[in-house]
């Protein structure tokens, strides 16, 4: 997908940042164990003073940079994360893993980028591992080493239980939600795991697969409650995390909120679009479909609002536990906007300033927005431009921690900036490779300092690196990516090229730019 460039001028007006936008990291200095086999695995609790916090990630799915109140967002109603950015840290120049969910998740539970985190692609059937390999380094196994208790709730996507890539073999503690990325595309699905237990819910068997829906020339209006079952995931969800947070309220936890929100289908019980009335754009192409809607512009935005209104809800409950004080929150998206299942993402200008959607390494599909806020330790209303991304959190979360890691990653600490101290390391460069371009071959991109290099092949596979020019921007003069400098600024490119060629370990049979 591409979609229109924007101009930067309201965001500049705005002193708005990208890490502010979409995920949430909640570090909270409490927690106790949610049952016996969890506490088991728990240190003993510490005294208020010495323990460490407790940390809170919330990953949005499919949310574009520009799809909340506080980065630009007109239509949608965000003032949950509104007051959250108002209230912490914004991020300008944070950035997702991938273009696409299950790399980008690989790259924020490892810290290592899509040059060398196992996972580089949603089909699996890359040179690449499908899931999380036995002793892999991650965000469950390093906290649980500093006697955290970790939990996932929400889209995991990194592996089943047939293999080493389950939650429970890769350090968390707890989990619920979908253990793989395609039931996840369902709001209504037949079951969710709690652990390893399968929990069948009230919805029959309604699924978003494969996407064309035959409509049997029903109107949309009837049709679509075909889809609407009783069991809606994102409040089971939302009461799991609840739950999570008051049971381990007494000594260290980490918990990842995988929400699956806003990713298509475009699903939600009807009472939650009250808050909507746009004209709809009316007929689309039913092969674009998860599920039909008749209102999919409202049941989107509503998706969004009721993030948002979760989001606040977390608060108000760590504010009642009384560990508010203790509790970081860091807010982001896994990737750009999609406008599958009709998301109409140029109606909301989801993508904000930026060009491209999911799928795409321009800034459209990989630039987040990013909310970090922890009362008292983050300053309020502030903005950071540096330059993260989120294989970042795996050594931050580690700081928070004060434990040391044990393998190598690409990841720098961001905590010294979240503080506001001195010290804060930056990145020589940012790397991203993608291999699954809708119609197109692999991609590139590397972000140094103020450029953006792009490298985009024209075929599927086997495409010789000559034959593919390097695109650069100036993302400060041209974060819309319009403007192809590479002619002017031979040595930015040189310096680029070296970053690419430094990317990984092994080339790829189909990422031959050898």
């Amino acid at each position: 997908m591409t979609l229109k460039p924007k101009t930067f001028s309201r965001l500049k007006s705005a002193k708005i940042s990208v890490c502010s936008f979409a995920v949430a990291l909640v570090v909270a200095c409490s927690g106790s164990s949610a049952n016996e086999d969890i506490a088991e695995q728990t240190a003993p609790a510490a005294s208020a003073q010495t323990r460490a916090p407790n940390i809170i990630y919330i990953l949005a799915d499919d949310l574009g940079y520009g799809d909340i109140g506080a980065f630009g967002q007109t239509k949608i109603k965000t003032p949950n994360l509104d007051k959250l950015a108002a209230n912490g840290m914004m991020f300008t120049d944070h950035y997702s893993g991938s273009a696409v969910c299950a790399p980008s998740r690989s790259t924020l539970i490892t810290g290592r980028h899509t040059g060398h985190t196992q996972i580089r692609g949603n089909s699996g059937q890359l040179e690449t591992s499908p899931y999380l390999e036995a002793g892999t380094q991650t965000l469950g196994t390093v906290l649980q080493e500093a006697g955290y208790t970790t939990g996932t709730v929400g889209k995991w996507g990194l592996g089943t239980f047939e293999d080493e890539g389950a939650p429970d073999k890769q350090g968390m503690s707890y989990f619920y939600g979908f253990i793989d990325q395609i039931l996840a595309h369902n709001y209504f699905p037949e079951y969710l795991w709690e652990g390893r237990e399968k929990q069948v819910l009230d919805n029959g068997g309604i699924t978003m697969h494969p996407k064309h829906v035959e409509l049997e020339g029903r109107p949309i209006e009837e049709s679509y409650k075909d889809f609407i079952g009783k069991d809606y995931a994102g409040y089971l969800m939302q009461d799991k995390v609840e739950n999570f947070i008051r049971q381990n309220a007494e000594n260290p936890f980490f918990l990842y909120y995988a929400t699956t929100i806003p990713h298509a289908a475009i699903q939600i019980p009807d009472a939650e679009l009250a808050p909507y009335d746009f004209p709809e754009s009316g007929g689309s192409d039913p092969k674009n479909y998860y599920s039909p809607h008749p209102r999919p512009r409202a049941a989107r935005a509503a998706m969004i609002s009721l993030l948002d209104a979760q989001v606040g809800e977390i608060v108000a409950m760590l504010e009642e536990l009384g560990i508010a004080d203790n509790t970081l929150i860091v807010f982001t998206s896994d990737n750009g906007p999609a406008g599958e299942g009709r998301g109409d993402v140029e109606f909301f200008d989801s993508n904000g300033p930026f060009r491209g959607g999911k799928r795409d390494l321009t800034e459209g599909g990989i630039r987040a927005p990013m909310i970090a806020y922890w009362p008292g330790k983050i300053k309020a209303g502030s903005t950071s431009d540096h330059v993260s991304a989120m294989w970042d959190m795996l050594p931050t979360a580690a700081d928070l921690a004060n434990v040391e890691l044990s393998q190598e990653i690409d990841g720098i600490s961001f905590l010294p900036t979240l503080l506001g101290e001195d010290g804060q390391k930056e990145h020589a460069y940012l790397y991203w490779e993608f291999h699954e371009r809708a119609g197109g071959g692999p991609a590139q991109a590397v972000r140094l300092g103020k450029w953006k290099g792009l490298r985009q092949a024209k075929g599927h596979e086997g495409t010789p690196r000559a034959e593919i020019p390097l695109q650069l921007y100036d993302l400060e003069a041209d974060p819309a990516e319009t403007h192809n400098v590479a002619a002017q600024h031979p040595d930015i490119v040189a310096q680029i090229e070296l970053a690419m060629r430094d990317r990984t370990e092994a080339s790829l049979d189909r990422w031959n730019f050898e």
